[in-house]
């Protein structure tokens, strides 16, 4: 694969991941609008760390898929050369992946299976990339 066909799918990877945790906040919003539909396994955010928050629960999550939305979307553009410099991709990639665990953490079992494994999966693969293997190669990145 040649570096830019592999910089355009590892940057639309973080994009659509990104855009994901939209998906996320309208599943709260459909679950707090239509209670008692089928929502897929999406459930109404509550979390089992803090359960003192209850009905601010939605909100905490929709600030934490929030930012981590537009973290990602940042670093895909960034990842591209596009938004910021390419060099700045990986903090907000980091930062963005941390956030988003720290949601799934929070709110573990909220989602569905399938989009939690999915979440952990990417956030995990960008900070193993990052962190420990120093990832990707300047060919790739710039």
């Amino acid at each position: 694969m040649s570096d830019g066909l592999l910089r355009l799918v590892l940057g639309g990877i973080l994009l659509l991941h990104g855009l994901g945790h939209g998906g996320a906040i309208g599943a709260l919003w459909w679950v707090a609008a239509r209670p008692g539909t089928d929502t897929g396994g999406w459930t109404a955010a509550r979390s089992w760390a803090v359960p003192g928050l209850a009905s601010a629960a939605p909100m905490v999550a929709i600030a934490f898929w929030s930012v981590a939305l537009l973290g990602f979307i940042v670093t895909a553009f960034s990842f591209w050369g596009v938004l910021l410099p390419s060099e700045w991709w990986w903090p907000v990639g980091v930062t963005s992946a941390l956030v988003s665990l720290a949601g799934i953490a929070l709110f573990a079992g909220t989602w569905p299976v399938f989009n939690t494994i999915a979440a952990v999966a990417v956030n995990v693969a960008v900070l193993v990339a990052v962190l420990l293997l120093d990832w990707p190669p300047a060919t790739v990145a710039n």
